[in-house]
């Protein structure tokens, strides 16, 4: 230490600790501190006059703008990956994994809903055979499988559906025709409702088959009786959906668009008619269920081909076998028409959020 200004030398000087300051002379002021935001690497010497000096440091922004050069270095090309580069083996494994949970559970689904079936059907079978009812007016199951078989190889089954299912689909899209927009009509202008809602109450609590001998009578025992009961007894399940679902859409959906500036038809196609949808395909399924049941009545009264007519054949030539074959060839082409208009219900209203 030097006697006359009380500080060291050179030598004498200690090794500056990282982020503290450097002694300086006796004057009491601090030497040169380490700037904010300064890194000092541990055992390095702070900026004094000695040969145990370092370098400059590097300042903690500089270091921030270098570590996300790096990151965006390193994600850019595995972003170019994702976006154009193929899958990794382990993708298409994963997605293999996923289509079987998928088929797993499908299949566990269609199980579930063929239990109570295969429960009937194990109880027509077993009833009879155990003497629990009389097979001669209940045969089992195996036995109207067979009949239905021999009708499907000898043609008749495909020539009396044939012959339902032109009467039924002619008689179903006459009705689709003319009630959808009836009843859009009806529901969305007032004066009209009021015109034709009498009358409407007056018929659609009469019954279709009521009406039957009154159509043989007015249009023969031809085609066109069958056809025209068809259509009465359709129109009214579609028709009344329809008027229904108009009066009843969203009025927050309709005072938007009213907001919005929108003319009667434009409101009418992009807010009416979508929101409609599901309620008129209630009508149109509740109509193709009728459809069949009405026709295959009245071909059991005047008819000389038909699914009605083989069933009522049958019970008079005392063929019972064939006779549950033409019931459950109703029943088949009743469940796959349900499924079919399902599926262009969903394709119609997509729009709509999964509950």
């Amino acid at each position: 230490m030097s006697p006359a200004t009380g500080t060291r030398t050179p030598t004498e000087q200690s090794v500056t600790p990282t982020d503290t300051t450097v002694p300086t002379a006796a004057t009491g002021t601090a030497g040169p501190t380490v700037a904010a935001g300064t890194t000092v690497a541990a055992g390095t010497t702070g900026p004094t006059d000695t040969a145990e000096t370092t370098g400059p440091t590097v300042a903690t922004g500089t270091a921030e703008v270098v570590a996300e050069a790096v990151a965006d270095a390193v994600s850019t090309p595995r972003k170019a990956a994702a976006a154009g580069a193929p899958r990794a083996p382990h993708g298409g494994a994963a997605a293999a994994r996923a289509t079987g949970r998928r088929a797993v559970r499908l299949l566990r689904t269609a199980a579930v809903k063929s239990v109570a079936v295969l429960g009937l059907l194990l109880l027509w079978e077993t009833a009879p055979r155990l003497d629990l009812v009389d097979r001669t007016f209940l045969p089992p199951f195996s036995e109207i499988a067979t009949a239905w078989w021999q009708l499907a190889a000898d043609g008749q089954l495909a020539e009396n559906a044939g012959a339902s299912l032109t009467r039924s689909f002619s008689g179903f899209g006459i009705a689709v025709a003319v009630a959808v927009p009836l009843g859009l009509l009806i529901g969305w202008y007032k004066p009209v409702a009021n015109v034709l809602g009498p009358l409407l109450e007056l018929f659609r609590n009469t019954a279709a088959l009521a009406l039957l001998p009154v159509f043989v009578l007015l249009l023969g025992i031809g085609e066109t009786s069958k056809i025209s009961i068809v259509v009465y007894a359709c129109t009214w399940p579609i028709l009344l959906n329809t008027i229904s679902a108009v009066r009843h859409v969203d009025p927050t959906l309709l005072r938007l668009a009213k907001s919005m500036d929108l003319s009667a038809p434009r409101l009418f196609q992009k807010v009416i008619l979508p929101a409609s949808v599901p309620v008129v395909f209630t009508g149109i399924r509740l109509a193709g269920a009728v459809s069949i049941l009405v026709l295959v009545a009245a071909e059991m009264i005047g008819a000389k081909a038909g699914l009605g007519y083989l069933i009522n054949a049958s019970q008079y030539n005392f063929a019972i076998p064939q006779m549950y074959a033409g019931i459950i060839t109703i029943s088949a082409i009743g469940v796959a028409f349900n499924q079919l208009l399902v599926a262009v219900e969903r394709r119609l209203s997509s729009w709509r959020l999964p509950a």
